[in-house]
């Protein structure tokens, strides 16, 4: 991957300190900081054998901390457990995460990299998960922004990362009991991991809670339809713990709900894909609540999803005229005007997020990438610098790396983004 971090030269630390000596290293699971291939040459550099296999001669196995170390059937690595099984033998050999081994080796600055916090559009890029998804993650208690400018949430990686490997599990079929017998043993190992037990418990209630309207069952997070032969009864728990609500779907119900029913349903519904269905939830909203920003930002964005982006900014524009600083509307904004091939319009929204939040990356690589199509790539350097100040390891950050070296801006190492094994 391309950092462009600035560190002590490798060789002045072997002279000064081999940490490494005598050391034979492997690694699991995907490292946060760098690839495999860049793991072995900085162990080799620190006077260490890298291996890619571990064996009763390795003497340190690096659990990388990009999600969990979980293979396809919810356990613990193979490698993980086989050290684990030699540690219990006696043999000396230690398990150590990827920024605790960072910290040996006086790499503090990628340590650093692994703890950033992230805006949810930055973790939708690293993680090939939809902006929509962490937020969802973030209402049901999956996820908690560890700060906030403003409306802008800003999330911690490892913690998404973790959720997402976890949802991915589940939605291979992975049973609640398997995953919970692989979390136990990485808990034996990192007893501060515990807080992924509660994950496990709010995305199984979630995975497996389905709603029964006028055509029959649907599974609640995605929306899809499921075959069903019992009758309207509710269903009582099974051994995957899947319970069958009614769901308020007849006229005469919905009469009766609350605008925050109304929020929910068109949150449900966005999640889902159902745009349209959406808007028409959130409008319901705002003939309660005509002056909520969230509710105009979230009709906007279903709107746009339904392929009316004057509509969706017309309510863009309302979000921030009842709030001047929602961050994430002027944002949209920004990118909608560009969209529209309206330019000028575009940075001038751009330009009032980053009146708002100076160090906002968002805004800074969207305000770049406008000013590089327009040819104005003077102005845009300090924008990709400043995003890479932010960032070094998704697409983004690709992108920026890219546009400075066209640019003869750029002093940096060249690598691809993490890997696994």
């Amino acid at each position: 991957m391309n950092d462009g971090i600035q560190e002590t030269p490798a060789e002045n630390l072997v002279q000064s300190s081999p940490c490494l000596q005598g050391e034979r290293v492997a690694f699991t699971g995907t490292l946060a900081s760098m690839t495999h291939q860049r793991a072995y040459q900085v162990v080799e550099e620190h006077g260490g054998t890298a291996t890619q296999s571990a064996s009763r001669q390795t003497t340190m196995l690096v659990v990388g901390e990009e999600g969990w170390p979980l293979d396809p059937d919810g356990q613990p690595s193979q490698k993980l457990q086989q050290m684990t099984a030699w540690q219990q033998e006696g043999l000396p050999a230690r398990i150590v995460k990827e920024s605790d081994w960072l910290h040996l080796l006086g790499l503090n600055q990628r340590r650093e990299e692994i703890k950033r916090l992230y805006t949810p559009a930055m973790l939708s890029q690293l993680l090939k998960i939809p902006v929509s998804l962490i937020r969802a993650w973030q209402r049901q208690g999956l996820v908690t922004a560890v700060r906030h400018v403003f409306r802008l949430p800003y999330f911690d990686f490892q913690e998404v990362a973790q959720v997402r490997r976890l949802s991915e599990l589940m939605s291979d079929g992975i049973s609640r009991r398997e995953l919970e017998k692989g979390l136990g043993k990485l808990l034996e190992i990192f007893p501060e991991m515990e807080c992924s037990l509660t994950q496990l418990d709010l995305l199984e209630r979630d995975a497996h809670l389905v709603y029964r309207d006028q055509n029959g069952l649907v599974e609640a997070t995605r929306g899809q339809r499921l075959f069903d032969f019992e009758p309207a009864a509710a269903e009582h728990e099974t051994d995957e713990v899947t319970v069958s609500v009614p769901y308020p779907d007849a006229e005469q119900d919905r009469q009766h709900w609350s605008v925050d029913d109304w929020y929910i349903e068109g949150c449900r519904h966005l999640e889902r894909g159902d745009s349209d269905d959406a808007a028409e939830a959130f409008r319901l909203c705002l003939m309660a609540r005509p002056g909520d920003s969230e509710i105009n930002f979230l009709l906007a964005e279903a709107l746009y999803r339904s392929e009316n982006p004057y509509g969706a900014l017309e309510r863009y524009y309302s979000a921030v005229e009842l709030d001047h600083n929602y961050i994430e509307a002027w944002t949209q904004l920004g990118c909608l005007h560009a969209e529209l091939d309206q330019p000028d319009a575009a940075l001038e929204a751009l330009k009032i997020a980053l009146s708002l939040h100076p160090d906002y990356p968002d805004a800074h690589y969207h305000s770049a990438e406008i000013l590089s199509q327009l040819g104005r790539n003077d102005e845009a350097v300090p924008h990709w610098k400043e995003y890479l100040d932010h960032d070094n390891r998704g697409p983004w950050a690709e992108t920026a790396r890219q546009r400075l070296t066209e640019a003869g801006s750029y002093e940096g190492s060249s690598e691809t983004d993490s890997d696994s094994e």
